[in-house]
């Protein structure tokens, strides 16, 4: 079973799965995400999640990737160390900030965009 919370923090919106993250609650996972992905600004927090297989990591790739679609900005939080490591070993951090705690990730999400050259 997973329970989602989401909650309107200042400037942002937080998205907290709580549960097991795979193939069988994947699709709820994914339909939130769905429903957030026009936020400008998501923090998902991992923190309430003890395991994600393969379904659970391609469906926060998706979101991410949904999100950015629509001009929105993700970041991740996630104390969980063998969660980071699995976000780090798949690349999963180049692609979005994966902070350690909440208020890290908060912080990455409202600094200022560095222009591209």
């Amino acid at each position: 079973m997973l329970d989602i919370q989401t909650e309107e923090a200042d400037g942002y919106t937080i998205c907290r799965p709580v549960g097991e993250l795979d193939a069988f609650t994947v699709s709820q996972f994914r339909q939130s995400l769905a429903e957030l992905a026009s936020t400008p600004r998501l923090l998902i927090d991992m923190s309430g999640v003890p395991f994600v297989d393969s379904a659970g990591l391609g469906a926060l790739i998706g979101g991410i990737r949904r999100a950015r679609e629509l001009g929105g900005d993700v970041a991740v939080a996630c104390n969980r160390p063998t969660l980071v490591r699995l976000l780090r070993t798949t690349g999963f951090d180049r692609i979005v900030t994966v902070a350690e705690t909440v208020e890290e990730a908060a912080a990455a999400l409202l600094a200022p965009s560095e222009p591209t050259s």
